[in-house]
């Protein structure tokens, strides 16, 4: 009984790849496109982007010319050929604005660079794009069943972006240990990084070692640049402890400051001799 079953198993899979092998090498377009929508239907989208691949340019200006866009696109998105993908579903939003599809087709080209998207040490420009592409469908249609997965993605990749750029700022903090010249890129990086990333997860551990810094960097000046620079250091350990009162960084902090009292109290008398 299981050998039967097999051979009918065998012999429907035979002839759907007969058929299919027979209608990809035929030029009839009509044939085509029935297949290929057969086949997206049943989830088979790796054969029925073949067919939409060739027939996608006979529909141009047609009334089909919608369908066949679009599922071209969401094909190569369902087989992950996600930079494919995102480039069709750009021309489909530009070429038709008005379809019922437009809010679906922008959501999925955002998708596909949120998917391409790389982990936060390489470089972010997909990630900039993806960004760039959820705000504009977040913006176009807030009332989309899309639109709290448009937001989750967003925020993800806003943390990688704020991830990355925190992690330059503390390797550059790192490498001040062994060489001091690193020290000014590191504080430069953790005001950048506040700046542009206000109530990020990191700010915390950004203000406590942009205190670091700041005090690593005053302890190696020259004494006459000593007060200038440790009251700089003071400043960034006060806005640390009134923003995060009961920081987890609170005994390095003190420890710091109490270094830094002792250094203040020393540079008098350094430059006295």
């Amino acid at each position: 009984m299981r050998t039967v079953q097999l051979l009918m198993v065998l012999t429907v899979l035979l002839a759907s790849c007969s058929e299919y092998q027979s209608v990809l090498k035929n030029e009839d377009v009509k044939s085509k496109y029935e297949l290929a929508q057969k086949l997206y239907d049943e989830g088979d989208y790796k054969r029925a982007n073949r067919l939409f691949e060739q027939i996608a340019p006979k529909y141009v200006g047609k009334p089909q010319g919608e369908r066949v866009m679009f599922f071209l696109a969401d094909t190569y998105f369902q087989t992950k050929n996600y930079s494919m993908a995102g480039y069709q579903f750009e021309r489909f939003v530009k070429s038709y604005a008005q379809s019922d599809k437009a809010a679906r087709a922008s959501f999925l080209g955002a998708k596909c660079y949120f998917m391409l998207s790389p982990e936060h040490t390489l470089d972010q420009t997909d990630t900039d794009k993806a960004l760039a592409k959820l705000q504009t469908f977040i913006n176009l249609y807030p009332e989309s069943e899309y639109f709290k997965e448009a937001n989750q993605m967003a925020s993800e990749l806003t943390t990688k972006k704020e991830r990355k750029a925190y992690s330059i700022a503390k390797q550059f903090n790192k490498l001040g240990e062994f060489d001091l010249s690193f020290l000014v890129p590191a504080i430069s990086a953790f005001d950048n990084f506040l700046t542009d990333y206000p109530g990020s997860v990191y700010t915390e551990d950004a203000m406590y070692y942009r205190f670091e810094s700041a005090t690593m960097y005053a302890m190696n000046s020259a004494n006459w640049l000593k007060e200038v620079r440790f009251g700089e250091a003071k400043a960034a350990y006060n806005l640390l402890k009134k923003q995060y009162p009961e920081t987890r960084f609170a005994k390095k902090a003190d420890g710091l400051l109490e270094k830094i009292e002792k250094e203040l109290q020393d540079v008098p008398e350094k430059e006295a001799k």
